[in-house]
């Protein structure tokens, strides 16, 4: 029996925490989840999902983090996803939640989204009728990077608009139309975290994302557009949708170690949903006294 086999089941179970190579030694909130893992007697490492040094069949687990580097590579992501023995999220959730089309999945079923045109590589965009203003985003995307507002009203933004949907398109890609929604102005974006325990998915923490997007896309330095961040307590009727987001989930794909929903306010003031995040979300354990021991049990439990 080789020694990676033996570490799977002896006294100290390896479980990799999944990054990328921009990222090699984790995201620093990520890294909050060194000490607690190493007390439930876990032995800890990062690793890099496309290093092909990695002998991924050697971890008890390994748990997608910061993989951030995917969006333009999503079919040798998804690929890699599949050929990890035992990874969390499953690979099947992976594929799933990489392509935003999902989105239409989960309006059919009845949760209140944000409204979206959906533009293949060879279709022609046509002007919304309505004037406003509107974000532009590839399907296949994190860190809203290739992601811009638009104030159509204004020939400038318009001609911005049609060049950013030209350049997604011509590099292969799905865009996203949506209408801006304003209240991210001033409620800001509310993300609300969930972690495994023994009867499924349980809510752990929220946050407050501030505004990000304060005009046409002109490209981002990194993996990810800065973030403001602070805590949050969602109200009742977010945590009910949420809830509703998650009781959606397509089944048969495998159980969520662990997922993120993010909620804006609509127009008429009740949240709507801007995105169900599986596969590398930030989950804020800095936020939260206690997020990354919640989540440490949940890795352990998944492990026993």
């Amino acid at each position: 029996m080789s020694d990676n086999i033996r570490a799977t089941r002896g006294e100290q179970p390896r479980v990799a925490l999944v990054t990328c190579a921009e990222l090699p030694e984790l995201d620093p909130d990520d890294r909050l989840l060194l000490a607690p893992l190493a007390e439930r007697g876990l032995r800890v490492e990062a690793a890099v999902w496309d290093d092909p040094a990695v002998d991924w069949a050697g971890y008890a687990l390994a748990v997608l983090r910061s993989a951030w580097d995917y969006p333009t590579r999503r079919a040798e992501f998804v690929a890699w996803a599949e050929s990890v023995p035992r990874l969390a999220n499953p690979a099947g959730l992976v594929c799933w939640n990489t392509d935003k089309r999902y989105l239409r999945e989960l309006a059919g079923a009845g949760v209140p989204t944000v409204p979206t045109d959906w533009l293949a590589p060879d279709t022609d965009w046509v002007l919304p009728a309505e004037p406003g203003e509107y974000v532009l985003k590839p399907v296949v995307g994190a860190g809203s990077l290739d992601t811009g507002r638009y104030d159509l009203t204004g020939a400038e933004h318009r001609e911005l608009a049609v060049a950013h949907v030209r350049r997604l398109q011509a590099a292969g890609r799905w865009v996203m139309v949506q209408p801006y929604l304003t209240a991210v102005d001033t409620a800001g974006e509310t993300g609300l975290l969930f972690v495994g325990g023994p009867d499924g998915l349980r809510f752990s923490h929220a946050v407050r994302k501030g505004p990000m997007l304060l005009g046409p896309d002109h490209g981002v330095d990194g993996l990810f557009r800065p973030e403001q961040i602070s805590p949050r307590t969602p109200a009742g009727a977010e945590l009910a949708l949420a809830e509703r987001v998650l009781a959606a989930l397509p089944t048969g794909l495998g159980t969520p170690l662990y997922a993120r929903v993010d909620l804006i306010p609509g127009p008429d003031g009740a949240p709507v949903l801007v995105e169900v995040e599986l596969t590398e979300p930030s989950l804020f354990l800095a936020h939260s006294p206690g997020a990354p021991d919640r989540l440490a049990d949940a890795i352990a439990a998944r492990l026993g």
